[in-house]
């Protein structure tokens, strides 16, 4: 999950934009649980794996 359109309960702003103690405390707590991969798109994700796979079938054709 991502902090884009979760709201805070405490200032109801952004969770991404950190305004309050809360919201900051909460993102980077999410930042923490998903990993290096959790803030790319979904398009960028996919884009990785088709680069992935191209690579692999490169590799599969010169050896």
């Amino acid at each position: 999950m991502t902090c884009d359109r979760l709201v805070c309960a405490n200032c109801a702003g952004p969770v991404c934009e950190g305004r309050c103690a809360v919201c900051r405390a909460s993102r980077e707590r999410l930042q923490h649980q998903n990993g290096p991969l959790a803030g790319l798109s979904p398009a960028a994700l996919i884009a990785l794996v088709v680069a992935l796979v191209a690579v692999a079938l490169l590799a599969q054709q010169t050896a």
